[in-house]
């Protein structure tokens, strides 16, 4: 008899550790891609150690509000029925997490798996090095269980979002919509490279702001005469 879907999934989150947590917080503009190495025993079988290694594609965050919290955060790609009961720890958390709403999906088309006889300890502090040895600032190692494996990823999840959020969220509250962000990256890319000077002159019309930045955009124009 198995043991019922609650049990497995406060046993994978009781047993997860997030050995390196990504430097770098998630994108408040744009999406972001994790990369991520879970290390776990392979069940029934001494000395055998999983290793997975994938990606986590991060979307874009959204100003959450008190209507959108009771929709699922998370989007296709968590397969397992683990999810359900992490989405209500969410909602338990959510002072955490607070104004923001965040979607997830695994892609499944990076995630690779290797078998390796060692111990756990290990297995995990070689990882760990060559993970710090890449210098890779939104790469994570976590050692959890091998199944439901898929909870383990969403306790990483929840630590980056945690880490995230304040920034996200202040971001977010000064520029909603991204446009300011999206302007202000035209204007690096204009002032490196001057054929960008008309697609910049074009996105202000766009978004009906080259009044407020014509200033700006003509003594950008006369800097790169």
């Amino acid at each position: 008899m198995s043991p019922p879907a609650e049990f497995d999934f406060w046993y994978a989150v009781n047993n997860t550790d997030v050995v390196v947590l990504p430097r770098g917080r998630l994108e408040t503009f744009g999406s972001t891609l994790i990369h991520y190495h879970l290390i776990t025993e392979v069940m029934d079988r001494v000395g055998e150690i999983r290793i997975r290694e994938g990606r986590i594609q991060a979307f874009r965050p959204e100003i959450l509000t008190p209507q959108s919290f009771t929709e699922s955060p998370l989007e296709a790609g968590f397969s397992s029925g683990q999810a359900k009961a992490f989405v209500q720890w969410l909602r338990e958390h959510e002072a955490d997490i607070l104004l923001l709403k965040y979607g997830f999906k695994i892609r499944q088309e990076t995630t690779t798996e290797s078998i390796v006889h060692d111990t756990l300890e290990a297995v995990t502090a070689r990882v760990k090095a060559e993970v710090k040895a890449k210098e890779d600032p939104l790469s994570a190692v976590v050692q959890g269980v091998d199944e439901p494996w898929e909870v383990c990823l969403l306790k990483l999840l929840f630590e980056v979002v945690r880490r995230s959020s304040p920034g996200n969220a202040r971001e977010l509250q000064t520029d909603p919509d991204g446009s300011r962000h999206e302007i202000e990256s035209a204007f690096r890319r204009a002032a490196a490279d001057r054929t960008q000077l008309a697609p910049l002159a074009a996105l202000l019309r766009r978004m009906d702001k080259f009044k407020e930045y014509e200033d700006r955009f003509y003594a950008l124009v006369r800097s790169c005469s």
